[in-house]
């Protein structure tokens, strides 16, 4: 039998104590959180931190040695070949640049003559590159391309996110929107099919653009069908708050979690304020592809509106890299539970996960 965990508090086991620590800074008591007052977020606020001061700073009598430790340990993780790969084409990049979310999505690679620089493109590639016009652009992060083959056009990742000509042969029977997500749209990006839960589409930008999405219509799109922003956003919320049937709301792009904290915080916090939802789902490819993405203040903004939960997105065993660790890690530390979804592709999962 196991002593209740109240009992062992300073209790020695194996000559190390235990001592229970409160793993969310903020209580998940979703009263308090619907009592707040929540503005959507403005371009022209910006929160200016205050000035540090050696008298501020907590622990300031730290060694030399405790602080050295402490550095290492908030360090995000690059993984060999990842590194190798940076210093051989993003040479005047640093690291700190490079384990920076925003600089990823700004150098994400995008054009004919990004591809052509890294890879060596077969003659399909190069045609389909190409020839490419509007929704569904290649778009890979420089972290995600680090994992694929540079010379090897049938490698795994590289063949689901590098277009070819076979792309644009449409089959008898296949749908603009295989899902079907149109015709339940209620308001603009909301999809209500089923009674008590609703599909949440909130942006339709994503870090990468998988070349087997179900929303092609829609993401990487600019100027579009779909319009993502926050004028919208409300218009959904005002939907929710009418509907007190629905109960669970999924949050889904595009990518979520390519949305900045503040405007991700707002529409957080704005359905948290909702009486009748009881879950809230966060679908991101963004642990996967672009990991740094895992901040502490993002970890922070996250915690203030449990409960949570978060459906991840891989693809092949290349994805479990140290990064993808220290992201998960993160995202499961602050009491987030993780589910996973993998899309099953003819010729990219055979064998793979079977090594694991």
């Amino acid at each position: 039998m196991y002593a209740p965990l109240d009992r062992l508090m300073g209790v020695a086991i194996g000559g190390v104590e235990v001592r229970l620590e409160e793993r969310h800074e903020t209580p998940m008591n979703l009263q308090l959180l619907r009592g707040r007052d929540l503005r959507p977020p403005s371009r022209h606020e910006r929160i200016r931190p205050a000035a540090v001061t050696e008298s501020s700073l907590p622990n300031s009598t730290t060694t030399p040695i405790e602080a050295t430790a402490r550095k290492k340990a908030l360090r995000f993780p690059v993984n060999p070949e990842t590194r190798a790969f940076y210093r051989r084409f993003y040479p005047d990049t640093t690291t700190a640049e490079w384990n920076d979310w925003r600089w990823q999505m700004r150098a994400r690679i995008r054009t004919l003559a990004e591809l052509e620089r890294i890879f060596a493109l077969s003659d399909s590639e190069r045609k389909a590159v190409s020839g490419h016009t509007g929704s569904l652009p290649v778009g890979i992060t420089p972290y995600y391309a680090s994992l694929m083959d540079i010379e090897d056009a049938d490698e795994p990742l590289r063949r689901t996110h590098i277009m070819v000509g076979d792309e644009y042969v449409r089959m008898p029977g296949e749908e603009d929107d295989p899902m079907g997500e149109d015709h339940d749209t209620v308001v603009p990006g909301l999809v209500h099919r089923y009674p008590d839960r609703v599909l949440f589409l909130t942006t339709g930008t994503c870090s990468t653009y998988c070349r087997y999405c179900t929303r092609s219509r829609l993401v990487g799109n600019p100027g579009g069908e779909y319009q993502f922003n926050v004028r919208n956003w409300d218009l959904a919320l005002a939907y929710l708050e009418e509907h007190t049937e629905v109960r669970d709301v999924l949050l889904s792009g595009g990518d979520p979690l390519t949305i900045g904290d503040d405007k991700l915080d707002y529409l957080l916090g704005r359905l948290r304020a909702i009486k009748h939802i009881e879950f809230v789902r966060i679908g991101t490819k963004m642990p996967t592809v672009l990991p740094q993405r895992v901040t502490k203040d993002l970890v922070k903004v996250l915690k203030k509106h449990h409960p949570l939960w978060m459906s991840l997105h891989f693809t092949h065993p290349k994805e479990l890299t140290a990064e993808v660790s220290e992201s998960t890690a993160r995202l499961a530390d602050a009491g987030i539970p993780l589910g996973s979804q993998t899309v099953l592709l003819k010729g990219i999962e055979a064998g793979g996960f079977q090594q694991l």
